[in-house]
């Protein structure tokens, strides 16, 4: 397994360094840590020399400063790329570097509780065909060491079974314990509704967390930790609150059905479980259509 942290020397970049690490170390991978330049612009240096050679070389001891960061019981390697476009030279560098999973300090741009999403992590996170590890602002400072246990928010929509397939291969890799979490929003009702069909909501999210319960036991190694449970609440974020998050937890998530095929689409919810969440969200794509 490959990790990716696409990196910038800021806190957010020093929050994914920090992510990764805690990853690589309980999946026993590797990590690659990027950065993304832009290409060769003479004309804004022509009085102090070549703007490639000065950035190239900033950009080395910005890599250097990352690396630095990383401990010894984690291999790290170091890339350089060169792209006009950010998150486009992210995807290219997973891709060549074959990642399985890519790593963003989630802080900078628009604040959603503890994730602030900046136009770059934005643009990976509408795009990239690899999950999506988003690190919490200040989790180069408080984050774990290693993963605790994986929360998996299973959805009621179809094609869930991507999300929950990833989540068991982590689990089985880390020798993690897996809790399945399948939410209730009384917002997402219909307007008029009545107490059966709150009753009926509640019933389908225990019925969906026992059928990826039983699925679940029947893949992950024996004596692997795992359960199920189901949150309610009068919104998403009232329901994400009610459950129990632990220092180490990571949270999984299900792209939005807007999503492409095999490609990232912050949905709705998941945009609002960061508004109340301080743990790591991993975002998963959308699989092929059958």
């Amino acid at each position: 397994m490959k990790l990716l942290v696409a990196y910038l020397a800021t806190p957010g970049g020093e929050d994914a360094v920090a992510l990764g690490v805690c990853l690589a170390r309980t999946l026993k991978a590797s990590l690659d840590i990027s950065l993304v330049i832009p290409p060769d612009r003479p004309e804004a240096f022509a009085s102090t020399g070549s703007y490639a050679d000065v950035l190239d070389d900033a950009a080395k001891e910005w890599l250097a400063q990352a690396a630095a960061l990383v401990p010894d019981d984690v291999t790290v390697t170091t890339h350089v790329a060169v792209d006009e476009n950010s998150a486009d030279g992210i995807l290219k560098e997973a891709e060549r570097l074959q990642s399985t999973l890519l790593i963003v300090g989630a802080s900078g741009g628009g604040l959603i509780g503890r994730h602030s999403l900046g136009s770059v992590v934005n643009d990976l996170l509408h795009s990239s065909s690899i999950p999506v590890a988003l690190a919490p602002r200040g989790f180069g400072h408080t984050g774990s060491s290693r993963v605790r246990a994986i929360t998996a928010a299973i959805g009621r929509r179809p094609g869930a079974e991507i999300l929950l397939d990833t989540a068991l291969e982590l689990s089985a890799q880390g020798v993690l314990p897996l809790r399945l979490l399948s939410l209730v929003s009384r917002d997402d009702m219909p307007p008029r509704r009545s107490p059966q069909d709150e009753q009926e909501a509640t019933a389908h999210a225990v019925e969906l967390a026992q059928r990826a319960l039983d699925t679940a036991q029947k893949r992950l190694p024996d004596g692997t930790p795992l359960t199920s449970a189901v949150a309610e609440g009068r919104s998403v974020e009232d329901a994400v609150a009610t459950v129990d998050w632990h220092h180490g937890d990571v949270i999984m998530v299900g792209s939005s059905r807007l999503a492409a095929p095999r490609r990232l689409f912050l949905g709705s919810t998941a945009a609002k479980m960061l508004r109340v969440l301080a743990v790591p969200m991993i975002v998963v794509p959308r699989q092929e259509p059958q």
